[in-house]
């Protein structure tokens, strides 16, 4: 292990975190004391992280047999029923040893006509809070009664395993991240659940299409309440049955492995869902088994229950989860859901308005102990796997390498920049932008935290909220997107769409994603069925045809975004870093940068189109319109020739240097990119 006395890589490259210097050495220390003692008792961290692999059944080839074990430390009495012995609660007692793990042996001579895949079962635990039926927390397959809509644990044994067809993905060969954020139960246009199934044959292509690389995935883990969003797992190594069976959703992720899409997963370690009937909360009669006793145990802003990261069979749990769904169903890495409630005891609700915020006694260090084995677990048994921190806090060292004394996430959300483009369409009108303002919120970002820009996800869609479409056009989407239509609200909103969105995967990050359907404007939020709307799916899907008629303008806005996607790939816009600024006026609301032989213009005014428009450029030679907002293909007017060449002159700077300059036609609420050639 390392040796902690030697001055941290972080601490020695920025001289910000020199005065809590020994704070981030005492962390580092915690890490590299826990992989010693993993690598003490398993060798490594992948060997360590198996508990799917010993809990839950497992088959015992040398007793001919099937074992079924449970972590329950705190319980009495412990049984297994289900309709292998006609649902007798107490006629199959489980055993205990000595680190409070029950189980139970099935042998095949007795069971295998009675237990077999599909078979249905529960655990009767008795425990301080009475006996209850409960799902073990390491069931692969939960199933809900469409009678009961009770859910129940599924002994699930397929004949054959799964073919993987020698599926072997690299994330790492794809490029830069361009994500498309989808959820596969409401992904689909007809009202209802959306299946594994009609994902692979019918949103898969589409991604492929529209030019993204990879697709993160939503409410995977099974959760009890749909309305969630995924977000109140109940089963952590379960799939969500709603939508299909595991060797379903493993073939999903083939199939777009053959697309060349990576496939995140949207993991859930930040909480848990509070119910004792579906989850794991009080499995063992205690309220500290998974979480801390009392109090400390909840989450008051998300009515959920919290994880002890502090506890080593909580860590190893997780870990484990961490390890299961890259071994058995290929995911490429992990988006991690609620990382600043995670890592701060007041959930991240404070402003973090110094230094201090970082390193008081607010901070979970146990839990930023375990995403830093977290990290290390993904990266070791997957190289290619994919990281990235839901943080808005801006904890140091968050997508620092662990070995630097950070905690090793690849990317981080850009949380900053869709809260920066709500604030402004819901309280600055656009003739009053600052666009230095709309610069600084872009480009802020330290250059070795690698950024996952976007101007809108999940979060902007829901009910109670608004997309950017939305916020920009309202109620006139529903009367004014036939392309035969004059309104100036939709030529507006379709106009600074474009522009919001070329600006943000511009200047926003080295990555950038995309929800399901806002790349052409969705018009609807996402409202899932409960009893204030009829428990309607009406709002709980994506209407792909409004995209594909051809009548309205929301297929133009696709056709930007597709645009988009391929110049940005093309020219390895986001491999570039930042942005190289050029000009900022702020009097015609114009911003000029460069990404290598791209320029890229911006006119944010609401009206002055300005005519031989003078700006710098990056270098001398012959510029060409290859992509702007206002062409005609995308629902523009095309107010400027996309066929004209601007040959570049000599002129002298603000600082007096001889620098090359263009002229062009600056068309208010437009932005262009052009091509240098030289």
């Amino acid at each position: 292990m390392e040796n902690t006395t030697r001055k941290l890589p972080i601490v020695e490259r920025d001289a910000w975190l020199q005065p809590v210097e020994e704070h981030i050495n005492r962390r580092h220390a915690q890490y590299e004391r826990q992989m010693e003692r993993i690598a003490g008792s398993s060798g490594s961290i992948v060997d360590y992280a198996n508990g799917y692999r010993y809990f839950g059944w497992q088959r015992d080839e040398a007793l001919d047999g099937w074992w079924l074990r449970e972590w329950l430390p705190g319980a009495h009495d412990v049984y297994v029923f289900g309709d292998f012995n006609n649902w007798q609660r107490t006629e199959i007692r489980m055993h205990r040893d000595s680190a409070g793990v029950w189980s139970a042996f099935f042998p095949t001579a007795m069971y295998r006509d009675r237990l077999v895949h599909g078979s249905l079962y529960k655990l009767h635990v008795h425990g301080d809070n009475g006996w209850l039926d409960r799902i073990p927390a390491y069931a692969t397959r939960v199933v809900q009664d469409e009678a009961t809509k009770n859910y129940t644990a599924q002994f699930w044994n397929p004949a054959e395993p799964f073919d993987w067809r020698g599926d072997a993905f690299d994330a790492s060969k794809i490029g830069s991240l361009l994500i498309y954020e989808a959820h596969v139960g409401m992904a689909q246009e007809r009202e209802g659940v959306g299946t594994y199934r009609e994902f692979t044959d019918k949103i898969l292509p589409i991604i492929k299409r529209d030019g993204y690389n990879a697709v993160q995935l939503m409410a995977v883990a099974e959760h009890p309440y749909y309305g969630s969003f995924g977000y109140h797992v109940s089963s952590f190594f379960a799939p969500s049955s709603r939508c299909g069976t595991p060797e379903e959703l493993k073939e999903l992720i083939r199939r777009a492995h053959e697309l060349g899409l990576a496939v995140i997963m949207d993991l859930v370690h930040a909480h848990y869902v509070k119910n004792l009937n579906e989850g794991i909360n009080e499995l063992d009669g205690t309220d500290h088994l998974y979480s801390p006793a009392g109090e400390a145990g909840y989450q008051p802003y998300w009515d959920s229950k919290l994880f002890d990261y502090g506890k080593e069979e909580v860590r190893h749990f997780l870990l484990s989860n961490v390890k299961y769904w890259l071994d058995e169903f290929h995911f490429d890495g992990y988006r991690f859901d609620g990382v600043t409630s995670m890592i701060y005891h007041h959930h991240g609700y404070v402003t973090f308005d110094s230094r201090d915020r970082f390193f008081d006694t607010g901070v979970n260090e146990e839990a930023l102990l375990y995403l830093t084995l977290a990290n290390r677990l993904t990266h070791d048994f997957l190289p290619s796997a994919v990281t990235i921190a839901e943080d808005v806090s801006g904890m140091p060292g968050m997508c620092i390498p662990i070995a630097d004394g950070g905690v090793g996430f690849d990317y981080r959300l850009g949380m900053a920049i869709p809260d920066f483009w709500i604030k402004q369409l819901k309280e600055v009108p656009d003739e009053e932008w600052n666009i230095w303002e709309m610069w600084s919120v872009m480009t802020d970002r330290l250059p070795e935290v690698k950024t996952v820009a976007y101007a809108e996800s999940h979060d902007q869609a829901l009910v109670g909220d608004k997309t950017i479409a939305f916020r920009l056009m309202d109620k006139e989407m529903y009367f004014h997107m036939d392309r035969a239509s004059e309104n100036l609200v939709i030529d507006r909103g379709m106009a600074l769409h474009k522009m919001i969105r070329l600006m943000t995967i511009s200047t926003g990050g080295q990555a950038y994603l995309n929800f399901m359907g806002n790349e052409f404007g969705h018009p609807e939020w996402i409202d899932f069925p409960r009893q204030g709307n009829g428990w309607s799916y009406a709002h709980a899907r994506r209407q792909w045809s409004l995209a594909k008629n051809g009548l309205l303008r929301y297929a133009w806005l696709g056709d930007f975004d597709r645009a988009m996607i391929r110049l940005v790939k093309k020219y390895k816009v986001l491999e570039d870093g930042y942005a190289w600024n050029l000009l900022m006026d702020e009097r015609n609301k114009t911003m000029v940068f460069s990404h290598g032989r791209l320029l890229f213009v911006f006119n944010w005014h609401p009206t002055a189109s300005i005519p031989d428009y003078e700006l710098p450029v990056q270098g001398p030679g012959k510029y060409v319109p290859v992509l702007s907002t206002d062409e005609r293909r995308f629902g523009g007017q095309e107010r400027q020739s996309m066929e004209t060449e601007h040959f570049s002159f000599p002129a002298k700077g603000d600082d007096g240097k001889d620098c090359a300059r263009i002229r062009i036609y600056n068309t208010s609420r437009t932005a262009t990119v052009y091509l240098r050639k030289k």
